[in-house]
């Protein structure tokens, strides 16, 4: 996304400082927007971006993205008690447009039910990136995530928040621009004009399949290794050895059912931090080397007595997906662990 609109909007838009105020309206954390404001200047609208997911997902704690959530409306609300930002109340409510101009009586009661029912179970404001959405749309999928772990929904709602950062940081590179005197300047029209084309090509949105597309139009610069993880047991799991090997056997990968000894290889290993989340486990290079992963999570040195001693978690990174991230969580309880490939 940030990729589609460097390459619409002229360079002298990107070269923009920004304080603290203008990304707490992008994001209702203050810790984040303190750090954003710290690192400000930014040279363009990608690099915001990526200090923005790094800032996000690997630097502030849980108490700043609960701090985030409760500056958000309930969806069908104006504004939420807990938002600091009348510039982020505007974007919300521009935001939620779609949704109110397709309610009726009886979806936006279904609708609060539904909020309130949310609110109990997770102890948080259903989070969704709005933008374009239905009433319909936005109750069919929170019902789809109503029935979720609340450790599981937890992360779905920080990744929602990461798709309206995105969004807000587009906003406000736009509406700080600063047109020249001279000819072909960028009027506000000619701004909204880009921001609907950034919208059809591709909106807010931040699928797998988007994010490949951008690549292939510029290669990024990284602020993290290529491979991630971090660990949570309802609450962030801290103190947990962590492993990161790669697969170097005989065959082009381990085959199932069979001996793997020796063909793994040690990338890096960490210990996961107060908020679950590990050290680098690889340096900070452009592409990851394709091929077979594995990452092991010592469980029971971390939890003895479980039913776990340790997890393992392969994957594989393709050659068409070596610009991509790979963030590997762990989600872990005594009894089960499940995981997926996060942002």
């Amino acid at each position: 996304m940030g990729a589609i609109l460097r390459l619409l909007l002229p360079p002298r838009m990107m070269e923009l400082a920004f304080e603290e105020k203008d990304f707490l309206a992008c994001c209702g954390s203050t810790d984040f927007a303190k750090q954003m404001a710290l690192i400000s200047p930014f040279s363009s609208i990608e690099a915001a971006i990526d200090a923005a997911r790094d800032i996000w997902f690997n630097k502030v704690d849980v108490n700043g993205w609960l701090e985030a959530f409760a500056a958000h409306p309930k969806i069908g609300e104006s504004k939420s008690a807990n938002n600091k930002s009348e510039t982020s109340a505007q974007w919300s409510k521009g935001e939620q447009s779609t949704a109110l101009a397709t309610a009726t009586g009886s979806s936006l009661q279904e609708l609060a039910e539904w909020n309130a029912r949310y609110w109990k179970k997770f102890g948080f404001v259903f989070l969704i990136c709005a933008s374009g959405r239905s009433t319909s749309e936005i109750l069919a999928e929170l019902k789809r995530r109503y029935p979720n772990r609340p450790i599981v929904e937890f992360e779905i709602a920080a990744q929602e928040q990461m798709k309206i950062i995105e969004l807000r940081l587009e906003k406000l590179f736009s509406s700080n621009e600063k047109p020249a005197s001279t000819g072909n300047q960028y009027s506000a029209i000619a701004v909204k004009k880009v921001e609907d084309r950034v919208s059809v090509i591709g909106g807010h949105l931040t699928s797998a399949s988007e994010g490949s597309a951008s690549k292939t139009l510029q290669i990024p610069t990284r602020t993290r290794p290529p491979i991630t993880t971090h660990v949570l047991d309802v609450c962030p799991a801290a103190g947990m050895d962590v492993l990161l090997e790669m697969w170097k056997g005989s065959q082009p990968r381990p085959m199932f059912g069979e001996s793997d000894k020796g063909g793994w290889v040690l990338q890096g290993c960490s210990t996961t931090d107060k908020d679950g989340r590990s050290g680098q486990l690889t340096n900070i290079v452009e592409f990851a080397n394709p091929g077979m992963y594995k990452i092991s999570f010592n469980t029971g040195k971390y939890s003895p007595g479980g039913f776990f001693p340790y997890v393992s978690i392969l994957f594989e990174i393709k050659e068409t997906q070596k610009l991509e991230h790979f963030h590997v969580p762990l989600l872990l309880s005594p009894f089960s662990f499940m995981t997926y490939r996060g942002s």
